[in-house]
């Protein structure tokens, strides 16, 4: 774990965070005395749940009704009956 002082750490910021982003965890030191520890922030993972994004949609009855001709046929496709 290494020990960066302020003044180093300000000058070359974007780099320490890379450097933590890719799993280094970096102590900040003033005057080369701990002050601060920077590391990774932990990852939360949700469990996803099929179907959770689509919750309180309702599908009417007339959806599963047989489409007009006129419909079917600018699909060009015709009427299974």
């Amino acid at each position: 774990m290494p020990k960066i002082n302020i003044r180093e750490f300000k000058a070359h910021f974007s780099a320490f965070i890379d450097r933590v982003a890719a799993g280094e965890t970096i102590v900040i030191a003033k005057r080369n005395e701990a002050v601060a520890e920077l590391r990774p922030a932990e990852r939360r993972r949700t469990a996803r749940i099929l179907g959770s994004a689509v919750a309180g949609v309702v599908v009417p009855d007339s959806f599963f009704e047989p489409l007009p001709d006129d419909l079917l046929a600018v699909f060009g496709a015709e009427d299974p009956r």
